[in-house]
């Protein structure tokens, strides 16, 4: 298996996990790792696969190919050590990345989960989990906006428990079934949905309350 191809199969793991566990065994938990770290990690590699990953794995745990506890704790970690190397690099590069032209940033991408950032604070780093590409921007973001540390890690490591378990959990025990497994994309950010609509009107409660009483 050449290089190329390698690549081809951790873009596309949600229909290539079987091949990989048959292909490399126990190395697959690094290459699972490395998926995750990379693509919450590094801001260049926001198209890796996360949501469908987790999923499938569980999957793969409930019919006794993965370890559903080992599985948890290595991608709880590379979620949360992802983040945290995101976060140091969007402190060291600072506001320059908003005033500069860097060809390897998706400016696009920047600004949409900067306003983001903007509205929901520290919430976003929790609800951006479960946002594609929303998820490898949010903590370069934070870094960039000067964020504390300790504040960031608390929501960091929230997030990471909550989207890591959640998503094999839910992998685990419906991950077998097609309708669920071909859709996983739409139930995923329903559920997002469903979290950010209430802060969107609470939001909309209190600015219309300031506006009254002025």
């Amino acid at each position: 298996m050449d290089l190329m191809e390698f690549f081809g199969m951790i873009l596309h793991v949600d229909k290539t996990l079987g091949v990989l566990l048959a292909e490399y065994g126990i190395y697959v938990y690094a290459v699972l790792f490395a998926i995750v770290f990379c693509e919450t990690g590094l801001v260049v590699l926001f198209f890796f696969p996360g949501d469908t990953l987790l999923f499938i794995a569980g999957a793969f745990c409930a019919t006794g190919q993965m370890s559903y506890p080992l599985l948890m704790a290595l991608l709880i970690v590379a979620a949360v050590t992802g983040n945290t190397l995101n976060y140091y690099i969007g402190e060291a590069v600072g506001q320059r990345m908003f005033t500069q032209n860097y060809r390897w940033i998706n400016k696009d991408a920047l600004h949409r989960t900067h306003d983001f950032f903007e509205k929901h604070g520290g919430k976003t780093i929790i609800l951006a989990r479960f946002v594609p590409v929303v998820r490898t921007f949010a903590p370069f973001v934070a870094g960039v906006s000067d964020m504390t540390h300790w504040r960031f890690q608390l929501y960091n490591i929230t997030g990471a428990v909550l989207w890591v378990a959640s998503l094999v959990t839910a992998g685990y025990f419906f991950g077998n079934i097609p309708i669920v497994r071909d859709h996983l994309t739409e139930i995923v950010l329903v559920g997002v949905s469903a979290a950010i609509v209430p802060l969107m009107i609470g939001g909309l409660y209190k600015f219309g309350r300031k506006v009254l009483s002025r």
